[in-house]
């Protein structure tokens, strides 16, 4: 586990496999996705790392169903009492009452996708506030949800209007100083139109389900990207 401070409210946890990210609000923190199962432990770890006890866990935000990201929800609701946050579409794969779609694989991507190390499945979660795109969270001032479908179903991105804050869940990745549209789609060009919906929003800070985060100029970085990736 490795932690990084973004802003003085945010902070990423940097896991075993996957990525989470801390937001501290006067009555809480907040938790944006969870890693794989067996990712708990580090969690608390990385909380308390910030001068924050576990116990302040107030909400778990789940960006979509993948098992990079929900792995440890159930663990850290049932330990914390911490309310589990997804989008309508997504609560039922979260809760395993239904299967998840397959993503449609570019060659390239089913290279990256064969080299993957196996994933532990994700216990059943519940969920217990299901957003539509638009919906306001207490975070930060007020952070709009904004459904960003492609990567998945019900896939969303979060933004904080007030700071100026993006977290992009799997729609947008920064790795190795390139800031670019995700993979492992279901549906490609339904997430390259939500890629350039985010690219459109008014960000200072951005944070990825992978890759490192932007704490200036986030903007311009996303729509740099956007223009490279036009739309059909």
């Amino acid at each position: 586990m490795e932690i990084t401070r973004v802003r003085d409210e945010l902070h990423m946890i940097s896991l075993e496999f996957g990525t989470a990210y801390l937001w501290r609000d006067a009555h809480g923190l907040t938790l944006v996705d969870t890693g794989i199962a067996g990712s708990a432990d580090a969690i608390e770890q990385g909380i308390r790392a910030i001068g924050q006890e576990p116990a302040a866990l107030r909400r778990i935000v789940l960006t979509h169903h993948h098992e990079d990201h929900t792995g440890s929800a159930a663990v850290l609701a049932r330990r914390h009492c911490a309310q589990v946050v997804a989008h309508r579409l997504e609560a039922p794969v979260i809760r395993r009452e239904q299967p998840p779609v397959p993503p449609v694989l570019s060659p390239f991507e089913q290279q990256l996708w064969d080299g993957l190390p196996p994933i532990p499945p994700a216990e059943p979660c519940p969920v217990h506030r299901e957003v539509e795109d638009g919906d306001v969270l207490d975070i930060g001032g007020g952070a709009v949800v904004v459904h960003v479908p492609g990567h998945t179903d019900g896939s969303i991105a979060l933004h904080l209007p007030g700071p100026g804050v993006l977290f992009t869940g799997d729609l947008a990745a920064n790795v190795r100083g390139r800031t670019a549209p995700g993979v492992f789609h279901t549906d490609p060009a339904l997430a390259l139109a939500s890629f350039h919906r985010l690219a459109a929003l008014p960000v200072e800070t951005a944070v990825f389900g992978h890759g490192d985060p932007i704490a200036q100029d986030a903007s311009v970085a996303l729509r740099t990207a956007a223009e490279q990736h036009p739309q059909a």
